[in-house]
This record gives structure tokens, C-alpha cells and sequence, in this order.
């Protein structure tokens, strides 16, 4: 590009990611019957994910509007509880309980991520434009509506995350999900390909968090509302995209001031494939760990080695966990350890835990717990390295699998089995296992907390796909709040 294009002020055709985004959200194609059941099971399984996080004050105190007493009468209603809220704040609210304990969906590539974060944004709008059209005699959404959504979203996330690594520059995933939101969210709204792509092209000029929160010596409980702000802030890019405010059609390619040069190091945000509902139909569920996604099968593994060390742990000479390189670079953390989010983001706190105590439960990262000092003790004896082929399987697109392996050596010289675990129950190749699993997280995950007229009416609602589908929005939310 010359000096003079570069100065020049002409406007130019929309960049080619942004075209390709909108004309998948205005897309009428029909998606996979797989698509729509695991976006079935998806959303029970979110459901839970919030219904759980109303467990934890942490949380709690973040729910509601912004300023005290900013309420909507008729607005987006907050799943366990009596919220009624504007969709912008009711994003961050439900998003927020989505994410807190780390419990929802992954998505693991070159970038990874929890598409179903994307449902902050989803449920709050649909709730309310479900409300809205009933009150003016309009036909409200139905729940299918609310899952062709979600494959969407998932979709748009999830084929940006294959071959991007936004953290390798520092950027945080929920990056994506404000983009795949804010297209979503704006198709929902009946914005038009002009409109939809102004607002993504919004979306991708407003940068991205850096990922501090995460990481030694900085992670904090930012990790769990942060894609409750993502979502949050796509809702309001729609609605002002929706008011027909410009766009920024070359906001990913411009030279020197677009995403590319800015943010991503001169390169090329790339997709090498068509959308459509792949990343539903392969999703990841979090089902039996609340632990971040490249620990699971580590969890697992140490779940089955606590028998055989339970009454040796004070005899344990060392632990070798062998792990993807994700998992190195992500969760392999030594030394204090200051608050649950750092916790749950430590690849040797996971694995003590079940190795000591045989479970893994989100109150397993409270204080309480984490005062043990068997845990330090123990993950004092760990090793982390690097196993190349479950990174190898990490990458490849027909496995995407999620391997660590451990094995525990005692004093006296003796060995445990190396116990070794290539992808966890949530994976794709152990969906028939993991549905059972999936079930009963919604059940006890909910069940408790609604009336029980409430939940007699949601237990026998959900197994049904059928009906469920066919069900308005309003009155399936009117199931879930207080």
C-alpha cells in the first residue's frame, strides 16, 4: 500500500470477515438435528452453570442493575431470581452466573473459550422481546429460536478460535465472544447485512481485554464476570447499531490503525472453513469438574489414583503430570495461591484436591478448603511437562482431544500406574456416558431453588425437545426466576 492509500480518505468495501459474518447471521439454512440436540443439552447444562453461582456471594453482589433501584418493569428477567432488567445489564447479570465457576462449555483450538458464555446475551434478549411482543399482541420467540441462536454464536466463536490465538498476544477470549454476540444479537434485533456488519466491525474496534486477570501473579475473579461484560457490551453495540450509526468497514485490515496492526501483530485474523453448526455438534461440556478445561482429564485421572494414595500421602515422593501445551503455558502454577479464580486456574491445585479428598466441587476453592496445608505440601511434589502427542491430539481437528497423564512415585521407591486420559466425559467420543452426567448437574443444580410447582413443570418440560422447542420464551423464563 502506498503513502497516497494510505492518506487517501475514500471509503472502501467492507473487510471480507465482517461480509462472511453477516451473511451467515441472515442466513436461512436449516442446522443439523445434532445441532439443535446439543444445544438442547447446552442450554440445560448453562442453566445449571448459573443456577450454581447463585451459591456464591462473590457473584451475587454483582447481580441486579448497576445503580440501585434501575430496574424494568417488563424488561429481561434473571434466572433465580426477581431481577427485571434492561437487555444490556441483564447480559452482564446472566452472563456472569454463566461463567463464575468456570463450569460451561469449552472450546479448545489455536484460541479457546466457552461459547456458551454467548447466552448472556441470547437469554436476556429473547426474554425480552418475547415480553415486549406479548404485551403489544405480537407472537413471542420460541425456544427453538433461543437454540438456533446459540448454534449461531457458537459457530462464529468458535471457527474464529481454529486458527487465531488471540492469547498469544495478550489478547482475552471473550474478545470473541462480543463479536460472535454482537452479531447475533444484532440478526435478533432484524438488523440488516449493512447494520450487522457496522456493529461487529464495532466490536472488533473495541479492542480487547488484556488477559492480566488470568495469570500469576494477577488472576482475580475478573476471569468470571468478564464474559458477562463481553456480552453485555455486544447488546449495546446492537441496539446502537440498530439506530443506524455508522460502521468502520476496514476496522480489522486498515493499515497502522486497524485490529490486525494494532492488536494482532501485523497478522491476519483467519477462517479456512464455511460456517455452519460444526463447533455445537462438537462442543466440550464441563460436566463432572468445575476446573478449567485442560485440567479435566487430569482431575479425572487423579480421581481414579486416590484410592491407592489416600493413606499414603505423607509417603508421596513425588507426582508426575504430563500435560498439553496449553496446559503448561495456561495452568501450571507454583507457589500462593490468593483467591478461588487463582485456584481453579492452578493445574496442581486441581489434581491435590481429588488426590486428597476424591472430589472436586467449586467450594473445594474457598479458603476453607484451601487451608489444608496438604495441598501445598502435596503440590510441592508435583512436575509439570509437556506430553507432545496430546499436544499433537490437542491440534488435530478429527480428535481435539484434551490428554494429561499422572503417575505417583513414594518414598519407598514404588510406583502408582501411570494413569493417562485422552479426553474427558464432556468430549464428544463420550457423549452417551456424559448426558446422564449432564441431567443430574441440572437437576441438583436447580431443582432446590425454584418452587416446587416451578420446577414439577421444568423437570418434565426439558427432556422433551419437541415440546420444549415449540414453548414461548416468556413462558419457559417464567419457569426459572422468583
Amino acid at each position: 500500500m502506498t503513502t497516497d492509500d494510505i492518506r487517501s480518505a475514500v471509503r472502501r468495501e467492507p473487510d471480507d470477515l465482517l461480509i462472511r459474518i453477516a451473511d451467515y447471521v441472515l442466513s436461512n439454512d436449516e442446522h443439523s438435528d445434532l445441532a439443535y440436540e446439543t444445544a438442547h443439552y447446552c442450554l440445560m447444562d448453562t442453566l445449571a452453570c448459573g443456577f450454581q453461582a447463585l451459591d456464591y456471594s462473590a457473584c451475587t453482589k454483582l447481580l441486579g442493575p448497576v445503580v440501585p433501584g434501575a430496574t424494568l418493569r417488563g424488561g429481561a428477567r434473571i434466572p433465580g431470581t426477581s431481577f427485571e432488567l434492561d437487555p444490556v445489564m441483564a447480559a452482564f447479570n446472566i452472563g456472569a452466573m454463566v461463567r463464575w465457576l468456570d463450569f460451561n462449555d469449552t472450546w479448545l483450538a489455536a484460541e479457546w473459550g466457552h461459547p456458551s458464555d454467548n447466552l448472556g446475551g441470547i437469554l436476556a434478549l429473547s426474554d425480552y422481546l418475547s415480553r415486549q411482543a406479548r404485551m403489544t399482541g405480537k407472537t413471542p420467540l420460541k425456544v427453538k429460536d433461543i437454540l438456533s441462536a446459540m448454534i449461531r454464536a457458537h459457530e462464529i466463536q468458535g471457527v474464529l478460535a481454529i486458527e487465531n490465538s488471540f492469547n498469544r498476544v495478550g489478547l482475552d477470549h471473550v474478545l470473541l465472544v462480543r463479536v460472535a454476540s454482537t452479531a447475533v444479537l444484532t440478526g435478533m434485533l432484524g438488523g440488516t447485512k449493512e447494520q450487522i456488519i457496522n456493529a461487529v466491525s464495532n466490536a472488533f474496534i473495541d479492542g480487547g481485554a488484556l488477559r492480566t486477570y488470568r495469570h500469576a501473579p494477577n488472576t482475580g475473579s475478573r476471569k468470571s464476570w468478564a464474559a458477562g461484560d463481553a456480552t453485555s457490551r455486544a447488546m449495546r453495540l446492537a441496539y446502537i447499531s440498530m439506530k443506524n450509526e455508522m460502521g468502520y468497514p476496514t476496522a480489522l485490515t486498515a493499515k497502522t490503525w486497524g485490529f490486525h496492526d494494532v492488536l494482532f501483530k501485523g497478522n491476519r485474523v483467519n477462517i479456512n472453513q464455511e460456517f455452519g453448526s460444526y463447533v455445537m455438534e462438537n462442543i466440550l461440556f464441563k460436566i463432572s469438574y468445575p476446573a478449567e478445561f485442560h485440567a479435566q482429564t487430569a482431575v479425572e485421572a487423579a480421581m481414579q489414583l486416590h484410592g491407592s494414595v489416600k493413606h499414603r500421602l505423607n509417603t508421596i515422593k513425588s507426582v508426575q503430570i504430563e500435560t498439553q501445551e496449553a496446559g503448561v503455558r495456561i495452568i501450571d502454577k507454583t507457589g500462593p495461591l490468593d483467591n478461588p479464580a487463582d485456584r481453579d486456574h492452578c493445574l496442581q491445585y486441581m489434581v491435590a484436591i481429588p488426590l486428597i479428598f476424591g472430589r472436586l466441587t467449586a467450594s473445594d476453592y474457598e479458603d476453607k478448603i484451601a487451608d489444608d496445608p496438604r495441598i501445598d505440601v502435596l503440590r510441592a511434589k508435583m512436575h509439570v511437562k509437556e506430553n507432545y502427542t496430546f499436544t499433537k491430539d490437542y491440534f488435530d481437528p478429527s480428535k481435539r482431544y484434551i490428554g494429561n497423564s499422572i503417575q505417583i512415585e513414594f518414598n519407598d521407591g514404588t510406583k502408582t500406574d501411570k494413569v493417562s486420559i485422552d479426553y474427558p466425559v464432556g468430549h464428544k467420543e463420550r457423549r452417551k456416558e456424559g448426558i446422564p452426567i449432564l441431567k443430574k448437574k441440572f437437576e441438583t443444580s436447580i431443582q432446590d431453588k425454584l418452587h416446587e410447582s416451578q420446577w414439577d413443570k421444568l423437570s418434565s418440560l426439558c427432556p422433551n425437545r419437541e415440546q420444549l422447542n415449540s414453548t414461548d420464551v416468556d413462558e419457559f423464563m417464567s419457569l426459572l426466576v422468583l
